[in-house]
């Protein structure tokens, strides 16, 4: 068996250990909490994520292809919780609980049917793998941080009922001009109309160019910040590891995707020296929706003491997640970023800069649309892939004239 495809089954809940005894504070996605007198609140807030797993029997893929992702998608299952987790703050928040056997919300239902495992569901295991095949991969074959993201990138331009963005930074660079530019399409539609116009015909102009109903975002879209990163050559650079955990920290942070070799888990937060994960590797029956459209959802969500393990065991190629529902949301994050920067613990993970670096050519300028390949670039850009030393993927996509 290829070395890709190798997993383990975990679910076995007496394997699980109990929440540490610990004076550390726990940190799950940008909520503090005390292990020994918040342990409910705690297991409360992990149960309370989406968990996505491998499936079996479900509709084959493409038609003729695989009935089960076991071995190859836990990778796409760790993307599939990080956009779940996105879909969950835009539409509940981040303190909605989810509780078994009780009436779930319509936005509840709506983001669960967007994963569940058929060919027409928004972000299935079906969609990911067949928009994979455009960046390379084959069906059934592992990916890399990055190529999840870029994958998640495109689909989500046809979810239609969000309406977000989602940006990937490449070359460990978050340029905010150009997420601005992105989140706030209406700027390009203020400049066509013209800077000489009145407020009436401005908004006239922007009427249509963003069609957003909501009021609190009817100036932003909102947006799901990917940024892939390598913390290392064959281990992590233990210079990153007090940066790493702040990240969690932060009120905007969806975790983290990556794992050990070929081996994904989604990361939620840490206690200590360890980090806390969801782990997609147990086999589960696939899914399927009610005549009404509820969905048996008890297998969706961890009810058992999440996995842990020690910060140093995670492979360097990971992708930080991050989401800001509003402007606001946004320039504090850049504002908790740039203190990070600034202090002595750690080295900075990515650079956060106003405005484009000369040498960069940004991949949203391009206007790619989901059915864009790279091989579609011309001679005069270059592609460069990198990949570590277990051949797992890491791409740094990096687009500069040759």
């Amino acid at each position: 068996m290829d070395a890709a495809t190798l997993t383990y089954d975990t679910l076995r809940f007496g394997e699980f250990e109990d929440f540490p005894e610990t004076s550390d504070p726990v940190w799950i996605l940008g909520k503090e909490y005390n292990a020994l007198t918040e342990k409910d609140n705690i297991l409360s807030d992990v149960a309370s994520r989406l968990w996505f797993t491998y499936r079996k029997n479900f509709p084959p893929i493409g038609g003729t292809g695989p009935t089960s992702d076991t071995g190859w998608g836990c990778m796409l299952r760790c993307g599939q919780m990080i956009l779940g987790e996105a879909l969950m703050r835009r539409h509940l928040g981040r303190d909605w609980r989810w509780a078994r056997s009780q009436k779930q919300r319509e936005e509840y239902i709506s983001i669960l049917n967007a994963f569940i495992d058929k060919k027409d569901s928004y972000y299935s295991i079906h969609q990911i793998a067949q928009m994979g095949v455009g960046e390379g991969k084959p069906i059934g074959q592992w990916y890399g941080p990055n190529t999840v993201a870029q994958v998640l990138k495109k689909l989500a331009v046809f979810d239609t009922w969000s309406r977000l963005v989602v940006h990937v930074a490449m070359d460990n660079t978050v340029v905010i001009e150009e997420i601005k530019r992105l989140c706030m399409p209406w700027l390009d539609a203020a400049g066509a109309c013209g800077e000489s116009e009145g407020v009436g015909e401005l908004n006239g102009c922007l009427e249509g160019a963003c069609a957003l109903t909501e009021e609190e975002t009817a100036l932003w879209k909102p947006l799901i910040l990917l940024i892939p990163l390598r913390l290392g050559l064959s281990d992590i650079n233990e210079a990153y590891i007090e940066t790493l955990k702040q990240c969690f920290m932060l009120p905007q942070s969806l975790g983290v995707i990556g794992g050990k070799p070929n081996s994904a888990h989604y990361f939620i937060g840490f206690v200590g020296e360890e980090l806390i994960y969801l782990d997609p590797h147990t086999t589960q029956p696939a899914v399927e929706p009610s005549e009404d459209g509820l969905v048996l959802d008890e297998t969706y969500h961890c009810q058992h003491p999440p996995c842990r393990m020690h910060i140093c065991e995670l492979d360097p190629s990971i992708a930080a997640g991050f989401f800001c529902r509003t402007e606001d949301e946004f320039d504090d994050w850049c504002m908790r970023i740039r203190r990070l920067s600034c202090n002595r613990g750690g080295l900075p993970m990515f650079e956060l800069v106003d405005s484009q670096p000369s040498h960069m050519v940004s991949v949203d300028a391009l206007n790619l649309t989901p059915d864009t390949h790279f091989a579609d670039f011309s001679d005069s850009d270059r592609l460069e892939r990198f990949f570590d030393s277990e051949d797992e993927e890491f791409e740094i996509l990096s687009l500069r004239e040759a």
